[in-house]
């Protein structure tokens, strides 16, 4: 049962990572430490706000395969 806890914790965790990376459209390097000033409100649509419901549903079963993967061992 932990291998199987384990695996999958690793599988969620690559997809979690590939997601986020999708999310960070349109931001350089200099975003990252602060900059880029002129950051604008907008809205998400369509396959953008599919990504980031995504994101929080893989979060979500990553933090429940980590509580239980510390519960069961």
């Amino acid at each position: 049962m932990n291998q199987i806890l384990f695996y999958s914790q690793i599988a969620v965790s690559v997809i979690l990572i590939i997601l986020i990376v999708l999310q960070q459209r349109g931001t350089a390097l200099g975003a990252g430490f602060g900059g880029g000033g002129s950051e604008t409100y907008s809205t998400r649509r369509g396959a953008q706000q599919k990504i980031y419901y995504a994101t929080i549903v893989i979060t979500a079963i990553f933090l429940i395969l980590g509580v239980l993967n510390i519960v069961i061992q």
